[in-house]
């Protein structure tokens, strides 16, 4: 058996694979919407298509991993990811592309809850967790940093389908690695898989991103988003209604209705969404307002998240040790929103990297905390033989949430107006919306202290005395 170490190493490069994918498409976006055709608000589908594709899947994926074991999804999941990749980068236009990033989504449905799943079952819940929990989240910075800036370099020197391919041989490494590194799956344990929820899940997810689509659109287009909005409510309300009937239900109504794993999931549905409109935000400002390369606008994210990486290792565990979940959560949400507030009034016509880099380093600060108090939030009070679906609800929401808020500030940042005032009103509606999510946190229960023997003892001699 490995050390813990090494599995954690593991666990860690696994997430900053995914996160290096998310991040390597957002700077060559430009570069695939003229290759491909896409136009400027349809190319947000490159990015949404893989997270309703994840978010959709993610609660099968979770209860695949408590039914068929951690370690065979861990592995199953980087293949399908590789593969997908491959695919992806080969893809002549942009239907085959979509097509891509959707299975790369379902491959990454089966990996994201077996890495947080494995995290959660091999760290106790403590200061052990909160470290490799800060490790899982210094890797996720780590591959924006290196996404970001190898999506830059990638796409100037080798065109964007390499943005594409250097997934591929890191993905398949780590498979063939996880035989060796990880212990092998306990005997499946039984029950079967609840498939009418997950078609619901998947089809009423992605129909509500493409009704926020639709909405930015004039006459018919507009009509049709109106229709797949409310028809995606639907079926997410019909799904509800079936769990409740359904024997071994996709997802466990007992454990969603939780108040704390409740609340996590609405934060982290804010967190992600408002994370991933600011990366919009940003990466349009540098690139079509300022007219920076792709290049250029790749580095200009490397110190934000070098922030980002320090905070999640450094300063996210000793915070969630001393001052607990809801403390640390809220506070570095607000800080977060005030960091992006600071560098949306640095995003002036005549601004530029070094106008915004000493403000960056608020947002990453925060937000690399936020990052690892959110889903050390999802771990607690939970079951070992429940962490695959409650690091699937987790990361359901964080997907969801995700392309949601994608959809809706790209809908305010390319209204009617210059280009620079809509980026700045979804920049500021960014700010607000983190915010609120710091405020949220203060629902979130209050930890309960452990009694010591010594105060155990000084409350019995005090109910004597009385």
């Amino acid at each position: 058996m490995h050390s813990p170490r090494l599995r954690l190493a593991l666990l860690a490069f696994t997430q900053l694979i995914v996160a290096l994918d998310y991040n390597i498409v957002y700077v060559a976006l430009p570069g695939i919407g003229s290759a491909l055709g896409f136009d400027a608000s349809s190319v947000q589908w490159v990015v949404s298509v893989y997270a309703v594709g994840l978010g959709g899947l993610l609660l099968f994926g979770g209860r695949a991993v408590d039914r068929l074991g951690a370690r065979r999804m861990f592995t199953t999941g980087l293949a399908l990811y590789g593969l997908a990749s491959l695919a992806g980068g080969l893809a002549p236009d942009a239907g085959t592309l979509i097509a891509a990033r959707a299975v790369q989504g379902a491959g990454g449905a089966l990996l994201t809850p077996a890495t947080l799943a494995l995290i959660y079952r091999g760290f106790p819940e403590g200061p052990e967790r909160n470290r490799a929990l800060g490790a899982w989240g210094m890797a996720g910075s780590a591959g924006l940093a290196a996404g970001s800036l190898l999506g830059g370099v990638l796409t100037a020197s080798l065109g964007w389908e390499w943005v594409f391919f250097v997934n591929v041989p890191l993905a398949l490494g780590c498979a063939l690695a996880a035989r060796t590194l990880l212990a092998a799956d306990p005997p499946r344990s039984a029950g079967a898989f609840d498939i009418p929820g997950a078609v619901l899940a998947s089809a009423g997810s992605a129909l509500l991103v493409l009704g926020l689509a639709g909405g930015t659109e004039a006459g018919w287009a507009s009509w049709r988003g109106a229709g797949a909005l409310g028809a995606g409510v639907l079926l997410l309300a019909v799904l509800l209604v079936t769990e409740s009937r359904t024997r071994e239900p996709l997802i466990p109504l007992r454990l969603a209705r939780g108040r704390s794993l409740a609340l996590t999931m609405l934060l982290i549905a804010v967190f992600q969404a408002t994370l991933n409109g600011a990366y919009y935000v940003l990466t349009s400002y540098l690139q079509p307002v300022r007219g920076y390369s792709a290049l250029e606008a790749g580095l200009s994210f490397l110190p934000l998240t070098l922030v980002c990486m320090l905070a999640a290792l450094k300063a996210a565990p000793p915070m969630l040790g001393r001052r607990g979940v809801r403390w640390t959560l809220s506070v570095s949400l607000l800080g977060a929103g005030a960091g992006i507030a600071v560098l949306v009034a640095g995003a002036t016509a005549g601004g530029g990297f070094w106008t915004l880099l000493p403000r960056s380093f608020v947002w990453g600060f925060f937000g690399g905390v936020a990052f690892v108090a959110v889903f050390a939030s999802a771990g607690v009070g939970v079951a070992a033989h429940e962490q695959g679906i409650a690091s699937g609800l987790a990361s359901s929401t964080k997907e969801v949430g995700g392309a949601l808020g994608l959809a809706v500030f790209v809908a305010v940042a390319t209204g009617p107006g210059a280009p620079l005032d809509g980026l700045r009103t979804a920049g500021w509606a960014i700010a607000v919306v983190t915010a609120l999510g710091g405020l949220l946190a203060l629902a979130l229960p209050r930890p309960v202290p452990a009694v010591t023997p010594v105060a155990e003892t000084s409350a019995r001699l005090e109910g004597v005395s009385e």
